[in-house]
């Protein structure tokens, strides 16, 4: 028999473990549950405060959707109360680990993406409308572009939370078994 080095494997020639491969395995701290468990808390509890806070105050979340001028004036209230009322639900979902609710988040999420980078496009100086009217990102600088990096960031938490399930074959409960 040859002698193959400990970083082939025997029958198929492939390489096994070098040290680029530790840090992806699934025992590397990238893909940890914990961390995997840590990102989804946190998208959850961000979408879940930024709903909760907007439908709070419908008429407010109401004007940013106006000015932004993208949907019919007879539609605005609507969406107003119904896009906040989503992002709770899917919020809940995703801490709950339910099937279809980090789609739900990662649609939203792009959707929102597409009208902050409209509004930049567009010039606009207005707040963006994330956290309801108790949000001090407006006062301190504009708040179209910062908001995009966030919604950025975010998204590339999605990545990764559609990366590990995929990766660990991992699939979330259906909603149906929760009942």
């Amino acid at each position: 028999m040859a002698d193959y080095p400990k970083h082939l494997n025997q029958s198929s020639g492939i390489i096994l473990q070098t040290p680029a491969d530790q840090f992806f395995t699934k025992k590397s701290f990238l893909f940890s549950f914990w961390l995997y468990r840590l990102i989804r808390i946190l998208l959850g509890v961000i979408f879940l405060w930024s709903g909760f806070v907007k439908l709070l105050e419908p008429a407010y979340f109401a004007v940013i959707i106006e000015a932004f001028g993208l949907i019919p004036e007879s539609w605005v209230m609507p969406v107003a109360v119904g896009l906040p009322a989503l992002e709770v639900i899917a919020a809940i979902g995703l801490l709950l680990d339910i099937q279809g609710s980090l789609a739900v988040i990662a649609g939203m999420l792009a959707l929102f993406m597409v009208v902050l980078a409209y509004g930049i496009w567009l010039g606009l100086d207005i707040d963006c409308g994330c956290f309801g009217p108790e949000d001090p990102e407006p006062g301190v600088y504009h708040s179209l572009r910062p908001a995009l990096f966030r919604d950025v960031v975010m998204m590339a938490g999605i990545i990764f939370l559609y990366v590990w399930r995929y990766s660990r074959s991992v699939k979330p409960i259906r909603f149906l078994e929760l009942i």
